[in-house]
């Protein structure tokens, strides 16, 4: 396994660094040339100033040499390695662990915390703890008349790079977590993504045949009738009413494809009714699964439904067949969902007689790429990403959704609920 990881997840914005890198050596110039002119202290200025130059030298590098727009996990070590270094050179030459500026040495390796991967990460806190335990032991007098008289208990003294070891492994704690989590919630969307751009690739095509279906109907027609005109005519002619059998069947046949084509709901066209209720959406996405699960689907209008009919959203649709195609998967025999509307509010409940949701799980459902712990749980793959694009596209349709263990039958309930004039505004 490569100790630097190439994925695309790893990388460094390279506009974003050099522009951090150029404040940071703005910053160290003017505090060395302000000390140096205007309080007049005594430092190896000629000396701190080639450090600050290796800086420059990187930046230009980046900026002339190196023409991708992101730099990988092995080189955003490289040069994060490289600040650790002139840092740590440049606080050596004014005065070590005792310059108020050595909290800057831990900044890369917390930057990288967020955009490295984790071996890496753990390699650069390895080296700013040991540059920081270096300057503690190992440096050159404060600038001024201050080092003569700064004298502090040795407790204080070693409390400085014990108090930033702790600050830099507390933060690279959180800086690894965060950036695990983002990374984990972009690799879901971007999946989220292609399959909703795939799906609207296949409506734009659908679209165009449905179009094309309907102009090739009238035509189709006169051909049928003609057909059929002719075969009673030459209904003896033995040869003849073969082929002109034939012609009828086919035609017939390219009626049948282009009356399927011509059921496209999502095409918009003056032939096709493009608003839909509740009840239509989660019955279309029913039959799809009874046709290919021997469960059974229990489908529960309240009374005084509200026969809201709003314009039919792929993302909707695509929500819920998430959410109950998880139902069809986890329960035993049933999946039952219920529709529930008034005046202001469309509720939908989809329960199923499974397991439900494990329990060291169930205040995060909804995260990508979840998995319980427990021992009957830890075989099931599949838990986290189909109910987070579910709840991320539903959301996205200014849904409220509410994930907990249904009370009336043994597994899983989601509550999906919309405003009434949320739906009338997709």
């Amino acid at each position: 396994m490569k100790f630097f990881e190439t994925s695309k997840y790893f990388q460094l914005n390279k506009p974003t660094y050099i522009n951090l890198k150029w404040i940071s050596i703005i910053g160290q110039l003017l505090t060395i040339n302000l000390v140096a002119f205007i309080f007049k202290f005594n430092l190896n200025f000629i000396l701190c100033n080639f450090v600050i130059l290796i800086g420059i030298f990187l930046n230009f590098y980046l900026i002339y040499f190196h023409k991708e727009n992101y730099l990988t996990n092995k080189f955003s070590f490289f040069f994060l390695n490289m600040d650790i270094f002139q840092l740590s050179l440049l606080i050596y030459l004014t005065g070590g662990i005792t310059n108020p500026f050595v909290v800057f040495i831990i900044i890369p390796c917390i930057f990288s915390s967020t955009n490295l991967d984790i071996k890496a990460n753990l390699l650069l806190v390895f080296i700013t703890i040991s540059s920081i335990v270096f300057l503690t032991f190992f440096y050159q007098n404060l600038p001024g008349n201050l080092s003569t008289h700064f004298h502090v208990s040795d407790f204080y003294y070693y409390s400085v790079p014990f108090a930033l070891s702790i600050a830099l492994i507390f933060l690279n704690y959180f800086g690894l977590k965060f950036g695990s989590e983002a990374k984990i919630r972009k690799e879901a969307l971007n999946k989220m993504e292609e399959m909703i751009a795939k799906e609207h690739e296949l409506l734009s095509l659908g679209g165009q045949a449905a179009a094309a279906a309907h102009s090739f109907g009238t035509p189709l027609s006169t051909i049928k009738i003609i057909s059929q005109d002719l075969l009673e005519q030459f209904k003896n002619d033995k040869d003849l009413k073969k082929d002109i059998e034939l012609l009828v069947s086919q035609v017939n046949r390219c009626d049948d494809i282009l009356k399927k084509l011509t059921l496209n709901p999502i095409v918009e066209d003056d032939f096709i009714d493009g608003d839909i209720t509740v009840q239509d959406y989660l019955t279309e996405i029913i039959k799809s699964f009874e046709e290919i699960s021997e469960k059974f689907f229990v489908l529960d209008f309240k009374k005084n439904l509200n026969p809201l009919r709003f314009f039919k959203s792929i993302e909707i649709v695509y929500g819920l067949r998430n959410f109950i195609g998880n139902a069809n998967k986890y329960a035993k025999q049933n999946i039952f969902i219920t529709i529930e509307s008034d005046e202001n509010f469309t509720n939908i409940t989809i329960e199923d007689d499974g397991y439900g949701f494990p329990k060291d799980i169930l205040n995060k459902v909804g995260e990508p790429y979840l998995k319980s712990m427990t021992e009957k749980d830890k075989s099931k793959k599949g838990l986290g990403l189909g109910i987070f694009i579910g709840k991320t596209l539903l959301e996205k349709n200014n849904a409220k959704i509410i994930f907990k263990n249904s009370k009336k039958v043994s597994g899983a309930e989601i509550s999906i609920t919309w405003k009434n004039s949320d739906l009338l505004n997709l």
